[in-house]
This record gives structure tokens, C-alpha cells and sequence, in this order.
């Protein structure tokens, strides 16, 4: 059942992250995405509801978790324990017996207020390293209403914001937050809509239009490309984007990401095809080259890597 008030449902609140934004920040993943990339860093986000993990690699055979589940998911076929994930209603309760970490919730509910206790915590870091916080997920659009509440009360605190977002979302909701950001991350993956919907399942029209009105917008703007091998690492696509962004007013930097797969075991732990699997990470070599395409087509702050 669904907390009432402004509950949140989070994966992880991660302290010290320095790769979120400026300083040393604490990053709060929340769960909930609209888009589907096949290479995905945190799948574990997607979907608005709590789900157990599974890593079987940890897992020291004590079957405490065939006893505790109600439901019968976890069972012993021919000497093999196997997760029945159809079954499993995320209760919980397998989860607080495994003491090997076998199993694993991800998602657990927080009121604003309770999670601003726990941002504050690390407030002399964020003062003597210019960081705060920053909302990620997932997509912080799909809880809004709890973004909000907790960017407001952070604010309230004198700390430093900032989103992660791909803009797939109404523009109304996005424009709520801004008067509450000191700093946007907008993701842009790619320009061609049959394209962008082959590789995250969704359009970007809305993102696109999202992301013109937030290049006019008072609040600094760093745009974020990861660099997928056979999506868009090439310089087209990268100059594509870097010729759509140039001229906005509130743009303070493009970043190239490189790829990597590092997320394949989140994928198997949920029970996902981790599609990505064959694709080796850019080169360095690549990504320097990609970044000059996007300083050639008038972007003048780049970084790669």
C-alpha cells in the first residue's frame, strides 16, 4: 500500500557523490522513469513500486527465505533455489532474513521531512566544497509533487540544488521546480525521433520542447549525453545535438558520458534482458573526437569523459 501525504518511494540515498553536480553532494535516486534505455545505469529505477533484487552469486544456501515468504516465490527445484518473481508481492520479508545480502529491496518510502534529515547530515561538506543535493532517479518528474516539497525545504536550509532530468514530462510540473533550482542536468540522448524512441522506448518531442523553453530559463543548464556505442556515438548525432543546444542563454556546459556496463548485474537481479551486453565502452580516442564535433558546431564548453 502507498504511504498517503507527500511520501516518496527512493532507492538510494547516496553521501558523498562528487559526479552529480558541483562539490561534494548527496544524490537521491528516486524510482519511477518513463523511459526505457536498454543501458540503463540504474534500472533498479523504472518502475513506481517497490521490487526485491536478486543476486544470486551472494547467496550461502541457508533457506531462510523459503520459510518467510508467504506467497511460496522462493522455492528448491532439484537442489536449485529459484525466485518465482510473479508471485512476489515485495513484502519484505525475505529480504530481512537474508543476512548475505542475496536479496536485496529496492524502494523504500521517505516523507520529505524525514529525508531532509538525512541530506542535512553532510552539511559541512556541502559548505566547504561549494555541493548540496541533487534529485536523480529514474525521473524526478514522475513524483513531482514530493521533488517539490523536498527542493523547497532544502532551499529553506540554505543548500545548493540540482535535478537530473530527461524533461519527459508536462511542462507545468517542470516549471514548478525551477524557482527551486540552483542547477539543471538535462539529459538529451538524441535528435531523431524514430531513433529516440528505438532506443528508450519513448518520443522525444516532449523532451525536445521541454528543453528549448529550460535553455531560455534563469536557472544554469548543463546538457548530458551518454555515448552508447551504435545509438549515437558518432559525430552527427553528437553534432546534432550540440548545433540544438549552442545558443541558449542558460547553457553552462555540454558532458559526453561514456558507456559502460557496470549496471548488467542490476539487469539480471530484476529479472531483465540487459540488451546492452555486447557493446564495448568508447574510447578515449572517441570521445575526444566526438567532443570536437560538438566544439565545431559551437558549443564551447565540452567535456568528455
Amino acid at each position: 500500500m502507498i504511504p498517503q501525504d507527500l511520501c516518496g518511494l527512493i532507492t538510494n540515498v547516496q553521501r558523498f557523490s562528487i559526479h552529480d553536480g558541483p562539490g561534494i553532494r548527496t544524490t537521491v535516486f528516486l524510482k519511477g522513469c518513463p523511459l526505457r534505455c536498454f543501458w540503463c545505469h540504474n534500472p533498479e529505477t523504472w518502475r513506481f513500486k517497490r521490487e526485491v533484487q536478486l543476486f544470486p552469486d551472494r547467496c550461502i544456501g541457508c533457506g531462510a527465505c523459503l520459510e518467510r515468504c508467504p506467497q511460496g516465490a522462493h522455492v528448491q527445484v532439484d537442489g536449485q533455489r529459484q525466485f518465482r518473481r510473479e508471485l512476489c508481492q515485495a513484502c519484505g520479508r525475505c529480504v530481512e532474513t537474508c543476512y548475505a545480502e542475496c536479496l536485496v529491496m529496492a524502494g523504500r518510502w521517505w516523507t520529505p521531512e524525514e529525508l531532509l534529515q538525512e541530506l542535512l547530515r553532510d552539511r559541512e561538506f556541502y559548505q566547504q566544497s561549494g555541493g548540496g543535493i541533487t534529485l536523480s532517479g529514474g525521473e524526478p518528474l514522475m513524483q513531482q509533487r514530493f521533488s517539490l516539497r523536498v527542493l523547497q525545504l532544502c532551499k529553506g536550509e540554505g543548500l545548493h540544488t540540482a535535478i537530473e532530468t530527461s524533461a519527459f514530462g508536462r511542462w507545468r510540473e517542470l516549471e514548478e521546480l525551477l524557482p527551486w533550482l540552483d542547477l539543471i542536468m538535462l539529459d538529451i540522448k538524441l535528435m531523431d525521433e524514430g531513433e529516440h524512441r528505438a532506443a528508450t522506448g519513448v518520443s522525444n518531442r516532449r523532451i525536445l520542447a521541454n528543453a528549448q523553453r529550460l535553455g531560455q530559463a534563469p536557472a544554469p543548464l548543463i546538457v548530458r549525453t551518454p555515448v552508447i556505442p551504435t545509438v549515437n556515438d558518432t559525430p552527427e548525432a553528437i553534432g546534432a545535438i550540440a548545433l540544438f543546444i549552442r545558443d541558449w542563454p542558460s547553457l553552462r556546459g555540454y558532458e559526453l558520458m561514456p558507456f559502460h556496463r557496470l549496471a548488467e548485474g542490476k539487469f539480471r537481479s530484476l529479472g531483465l534482458t540487459y540488451r546492452a551486453s555486447s557493446l564495448v565502452a568508447p574510447t578515449k580516442e572517441t570521445m575526444e573526437a566526438l567532443a570536437r564535433s560538438a566544439r565545431e558546431a559551437g558549443v564551447a564548453q565540452v567535456k568528455a569523459g
